[in-house]
């Protein structure tokens, strides 16, 4: 029972982490973002479950995961966003066609092609930074 408790409190940690780090950067605890080219934001990202490929996204477009998307909870649909997986360098420009992570301590759900471009697996996590390259069209 003592050991669960440690572990939870333990994830709990790592998971605000990021948070916590990212709002020096225009992180997840900073203001929210606006959509001006060359605002930033480090933090968690995830891939979209395979079970949402089809249904629509909050700006009403259907997600497809062959498509370079991802979900942010402030930034204006049709932003355009550099991703680059702070693991591994590698970047991919995404557009915003949804709302999310609804999850605490993420910053974006990428589409599965974004995810692979970034050389994340299905079901896992990364740390990213996301750079704002372009904003919405009016």
């Amino acid at each position: 029972m003592v050991t669960r408790a440690i572990v939870f409190a333990f994830a709990a940690i790592l998971l605000a982490a990021p948070v916590v780090a990212g709002a020096a950067e225009g992180g997840a605890a900073s203001a929210a973002l606006t959509g001006a080219v060359g605002e930033t934001q480090t933090g968690l990202a995830a891939v979209y479950s395979k079970r949402l490929n089809g249904h629509r996204t909050a700006s009403g477009a259907r997600y497809h995961s062959q498509n370079l998307t991802a979900a942010h909870q402030t930034l204006p649909f049709g932003t355009t966003v550099k991703v680059t997986n702070l693991k591994n360098n590698k970047s991919v420009t995404v557009k915003i066609n949804d709302r999310g992570p609804k999850q605490a301590g993420r910053i974006l759900d990428l589409s599965s092609a974004a995810a692979k471009a970034l050389g994340m697996h299905h079901n896992s996590m990364a740390q990213v930074k996301l750079e704002v390259v372009g904003a919405a069209k009016s």
